[in-house]
């Protein structure tokens, strides 16, 4: 039996952009490809689409950021914040705020903005995150003692995955203590 979809109309698409928008924060470069995939989706099923539905596309996203829905700004400091709260490296944040369809400037922005609030320079913050990153993986000075030593080179490839340097990986993982870490 094959599937049927519904035809692709500005009504459609403003539905769901709002039922997407009420479930999940968004930028406005995520809301298009969210509406784009759902188009790619009815034309595979062969439902009717609209004429010109990328112009319809552009003209709802816009809408939602006027009307301050979509925000890209929030959108990055928001999702910068719960990063680093939950050990992500810098580099790993931009990386994940561009693909969410944040430009430079805003990113750079929020970077800052962070730095800001949590009233620290950018090597700090990037301690911060490698302790919290630590702590919540068990890696380090987080483990039993006695697993430690067999443990070491496993812990310094988690911390590489997760972006950090070499130097902020290594100074963690040999800390003593998860006490010491708090000093450095």
């Amino acid at each position: 039996m094959k599937r049927t979809a519904r035809p692709i109309t500005a009504k459609y698409l403003q539905n769901a952009a709002m039922f997407y928008l009420e479930r999940y924060p968004s930028t406005a470069e995520g809301l298009r490809r969210i509406l784009n995939r759902r188009v790619r989706k009815a034309r595979m099923l062969d439902a009717p689409v609209m004429d010109n539905v990328g112009q319809a596309i552009d003209a709802i996203v816009a809408k939602f950021v006027d009307s301050g829905v979509v925000d890209d700004k929030a959108f990055a400091q928001t999702k910068a914040r719960a990063l680093h709260r939950r050990g992500t490296s810098t580099r790993l944040t931009q990386q994940k705020l561009k693909l969410a369809g944040i430009d430079g400037d805003t990113l750079d922005k929020a970077m800052a903005g962070l730095d800001e609030e949590l009233h620290t320079d950018p090597a700090r913050r990037e301690w911060r995150g490698a302790v919290a990153l630590a702590r919540r993986r068990r890696l380090g000075p987080f483990r039993p003692t006695k697993d430690r030593k067999d443990t070491r080179a496993r812990d310094l490839a988690a911390m590489a995955r997760a972006g950090f340097d070499y130097d902020v990986a290594k100074k963690v993982i040999d800390a003593p203590t998860p006490d010491a870490l708090d000093d450095a």
